[in-house]
């Protein structure tokens, strides 16, 4: 007798038939209920049949899949995998062009199944598509269908993409390639490459030779492949591959049809927007840290000419001398006492500015005067900030060479320069594609802010630090602005003076520091649990109202969803899977499944969660971990969950805590406390205002001599 947690109840469909209403033994092998099912019609032959989901992806039921069988399922009988992958493959390779059309339709679609793929991979069916490729003879719909099954059958992982033909990548580099292409050919192309370059080192060279980007509609995927190119580039070329890029005018593309198109950027575009910019300023990362040779007589031409270029001498003074003199001054005015502390402390700003990307990427190479000569725009804006501080008082000029060193240092660690880019960050600065030095145009800005923050500050030498960190903020206040063109940060940082900024640090300081007298300290500890409490009512209230949340899948697969909600007495979940994503409220009778509150042993987050676990892809994708949790309950079966964004995971996460009587610990309560607390002591001290408040209550009298108390009411 089997237990009644085996049985699964489920409707099973046959076209021309009535639906079985069945009951599955989850403990008896598949081919017996197939078996079974197929009696039940009087078919024969179950072998050649299978069991698949009538709704949503129309999966098939494997040994490994059929845990997921819910009770009131609908399912329906087809032909086994096998015999489907058959079929197919002959219709593929016939010879009439609409039955051939049909099949690669119905191709594409069956490929998202594994056992199918598994299968048609079994048959050659993999090389079959491969052929028609290659052959170069399809076009329209039947490429962009072939394209699809091709890519759907190797992200399941059963083939490698190390055995990809040349001939093959060559095809698709060629389709990327044509100036009249339709996009979804396009697409599939490139999301063909990407995954060649990310899952195959022996292909990249391939690939890198046989891409050619062009002026053409740049997408997403045309990002990611570039992505994938830089960073599977060898450091020593990534430099050369930036040049071929920039002689492609690929900046300009990017600028005119994404940053500036008719559409606005979506979240996955940005993300590879960042990906690209911070991959291309991590090409400044071995200049940053190269270190100049003293011994050297060609870096040292190199500053005696950056030196002339400066303080415009034509010829130098006869004798040794004045001309020693003369040289002592000039380097005094740039910040530092000496040639030989000059070399180190313009180091990265020759490096950074005098030599920018476009050229070699060792200043000290052949032809340095010909990089010198391209430095000369540079100087000549770097000659009117010196002369602007040798007409200050000695103790007001700013040191020059010493604030273009710590300016570099400070930008370098504002945008991360030499660290990976972050897999789910999307911060990107549309001002960086605006021009082809964006860094060197940049750095002018940063040094001329600086210049006038000196001024600003009437900052003497011992002030240095105190300016730098001024600096360093405005220069991270006016990005946060995401300003599109370098005139616009510009304007941002010119509204962004030191007594703008001790104005916006006074504002905040405001916020905190009025609230930290003992008085005020006693009544926020009283008022505390009562918004604690009203923070906990809204986060059930919102459990009531329920969620729809994503099942994990392939990122190319067809998306599946869940809902999930609390019952309005607080002491069931429901939840249930769905067709599509829900426009408004679930009703409690289309969630089948439910939780009794008292079962839950702990709420999991992050990778304690076993869906966590289990996938270790899902390990190194740091957005989804974060936004992952999960519920325990007996007899220690987990609910898993994957929240849409931040917010939804915080408000789950702080209901299901309050659930279960535990403190609500998320950055989402912390914040709502913050704001809900000052709003509150805002309006109980609005009496109160230009009032001092005593740090201690005012003493008590001392007992009257004697308590014979008369009134006198007349």
């Amino acid at each position: 007798m089997p237990s009644p947690s085996d049985i699964v109840k489920v409707a099973i469909e046959w076209p021309g038939a009535n639906a079985q209403l069945i009951e599955i033994d989850q403990k008896k092998p598949l081919a017996s209920v197939v078996r079974e099912v197929c009696d039940g019609w009087s078919l024969s032959g179950s072998e050649q049949f299978a069991l698949r989901y009538a709704d949503g992806p129309q999966l098939y039921i494997t040994e490994q899949s059929r845990a997921d069988i819910k009770n009131g399922s609908i399912l329906r009988l087809a032909i086994s995998p096998m015999r489907a992958a058959r079929q197919l493959l002959e219709r593929i390779q016939s010879h009439g062009i609409d039955a051939r059309l049909e099949a690669l339709k119905e191709l594409a679609k069956l490929s998202a199944d594994p056992a199918f793929a598994t299968e048609f991979i079994n048959m050659e069916g993999l090389a079959t598509l491969a052929r028609l490729v290659e052959s170069g003879t399809h076009f329209g719909e039947m490429l962009a269908f072939t394209l699809t099954a091709f890519l759907e059958l190797m992200d399941h992982g059963i083939v490698s993409w190390d055995l990809i033909s040349v001939s093959f990548i060559k095809q698709i580099a060629a389709y990327v390639n044509q100036p009249m292409v339709d996009v979804s050919i396009l697409q599939r192309s490139l999301a063909i490459l990407e995954s060649m370059v990310l899952n195959s080192h022996s292909l990249y060279q391939r690939v890198a030779q046989e891409t050619r980007q062009s002026n053409q509609e740049i997408q997403t995927y045309a990002i990611a492949l570039i992505n994938a190119l830089f960073l599977k580039t060898p450091e020593d070329r990534r430099q050369e591959m930036a040049s071929t890029l920039a002689q492609k005018h690929l900046r300009g593309i990017i600028l005119n049809h994404i940053i500036r198109g008719n559409r606005p950027v979506k979240a996955e575009m940005a993300h590879q927007l960042y990906v690209l910019q911070v991959l291309t300023f991590n090409l400044l990362e071995e200049r940053m840290m190269t270190k100049m040779d003293p011994n050297d007589q060609t870096q040292r031409d190199i500053i005696f000419e950056l030196r002339r270029i400066v303080f415009d001498g034509d010829s130098d003074p006869s004798g040794t001398e004045k001309r020693k003199a003369i040289y002592t001054k000039d380097y005094k005015v740039l910040g530092t006492k000496s040639i030989f502390l000059l070399w180190y402390m313009w180091c990265p700003f020759i490096f950074f500015l005098l030599f920018p990307m476009s050229s070699c990427t060792s200043p000290i190479d052949k032809k340095y005067n010909n990089k010198m000569s391209m430095a000369c725009t540079y100087c000549a804006f770097v000659f009117q900030i010196v002369l602007e501080n040798s007409s200050r008082e000695d103790k007001h000029e700013c040191p020059f060479g010493r604030s273009a060193i710590e300016l570099t240092r400070v930008l370098c660690d504002i945008l991360q320069v030499g660290e990976l880019p972050n897999e789910g960050c999307n911060d990107f600065h549309p001002m960086f594609f605006t021009h082809e030095r964006a860094w060197e145009e940049f750095f002018c800005v940063c040094i001329q802010l600086l210049n006038k923050t000196w001024k600003e500050m009437r900052a003497t030498a011992e002030d240095f630090n105190k300016v730098m960190t001024v600096v360093r903020e405005q220069i991270t206040r006016a990005l946060a602005m995401k300003p599109p063109s370098l005139e616009q940060l510009r304007v941002k940082l010119r509204s962004l003076s030191y007594s703008e900024i001790l104005r916006l640090r006074q504002s905040e300081r405001m916020s905190q520091d009025d609230f930290q007298s003992p008085p005020i300290i006693e009544l926020r500890e009283r008022i505390q649990p009562e918004i604690l409490e009203l923070i906990k009512q809204q986060r059930l209230s919102r459990l009531c109202e329920g969620s729809c949340f994503r099942k994990l899948a392939n990122r190319r697969r067809q998306e599946k969803f869940w809902f999930c909600r609390l019952s309005l007495n607080h002491k069931v979940l429901h939840y249930g899977d769905l067709d599509e994503s829900p426009q408004g409220e679930v009703p409690f009778e289309l969630l089948t499944d439910t939780i009794p509150v008292s079962d839950i042993k702990a709420v999991l987050t992050g990778k304690d969660c076993p869906h966590m676990k289990e996938k270790s892809a899902l390990k190194q994708n740091k957005e989804v971990l974060e936004l992952a949790f999960s519920i325990r309950y007996d007899p220690d079966e987990a609910l898993n969950f994957v929240a849409t964004n931040k917010y939804e995971y915080c408000i789950w996460t702080d209901g299901l805590s309050a659930l279960l009587g535990k403190e609500l610990g998320s950055d989402l309560t912390r914040s709502d406390l913050d704001t809900l607390m000052s709003m509150e002591m805002k309006l109980r001290l609005l009496d109160l205002e230009n009032i001092t408040i005593p740090e201690a209550p005012p003493p008590v009298p001392k007992e009257p001599s004697t308590y014979n108390f008369t009134y006198n009411y007349g």
